[in-house]
């Protein structure tokens, strides 16, 4: 397959996938400039974690186009592709999505459209409690995280999970999942206020954890 380069999109490449933030409207204009510039037979995907696949399509000329491959962090170590459809997909369409992931060594799970999909549904569920945990002084982010990874095999614990993944997106998705499926995805008052002092976790030194020598 074309192999893009510098972020342009040469016309006639078989696959795109716009992994810009979880920001609806900036997701719409990249999807539709992309589908401009790639042809008819190309098929277009959203590294989304949580955004609904038939609302990003919506704005597109060809929907139907539209798939979902949510990647997770760390993207060169996880294996798992979350292949996001909706009741318009087309089979070539995701045949054509699972044979790339399948060429990219990655493991695609797929998933009908759904706010959250299936892991973020659940994996951010479990990190907002983890986090309440912590607001509630019911123990420390780095036992909470220990007891998830030893007493459930978590490969990394929900709450240094949220600093490696960013506290703001953390919250972004939770107020979208809160607005779409209601109160048990409300962001804690901790989540909130770390966010606003600027504490995001990995990427600005500072979250629940510090993270200065890994910056």
């Amino acid at each position: 397959m074309s192999r893009l380069v510098m972020g342009t999109v040469p016309h006639g490449v078989d696959l795109v996938v716009e992994a810009v933030p979880e920001d609806p409207k900036l997701k719409v204009e990249v999807l539709a400039e992309a589908e401009a510039r790639a042809g008819e037979r190309a098929v277009l995907a959203s590294n989304t974690s949580s955004l609904s696949i038939g609302e990003l399509a919506a704005g597109l000329e060809r929907p139907e186009r539209l798939i979902g491959l949510h990647f997770f962090n760390p993207v060169p170590v996880q294996k798992l592709v979350e292949i996001v459809v909706t009741a318009g997909t087309p089979d070539d369409v995701l045949g054509r999505a699972q044979g790339w992931v399948e060429l990219i060594g990655k493991t695609g799970v797929v998933v009908n459209d759904s706010p959250g999909f299936a892991s973020s549904r659940l994996g951010v569920l479990l990190g907002l409690e983890a986090m309440r945990m912590v607001e509630e002084g019911v123990a420390s982010p780095e036992d909470i995280d220990t007891a998830m990874e030893l007493g459930y095999r978590h490969p990394m614990g929900p709450i240094k999970l949220g600093d490696l993944v960013g506290l703001d997106v953390r919250l972004a998705i939770a107020e979208y999942l809160h607005q779409k499926l209601g109160e048990r995805f409300e962001p804690p008052r901790i989540l909130r206020e770390k966010v606003a002092a600027g504490e995001l976790g990995r990427k600005s030194g500072k979250g629940f954890y510090t993270w200065e020598e890994d910056r």
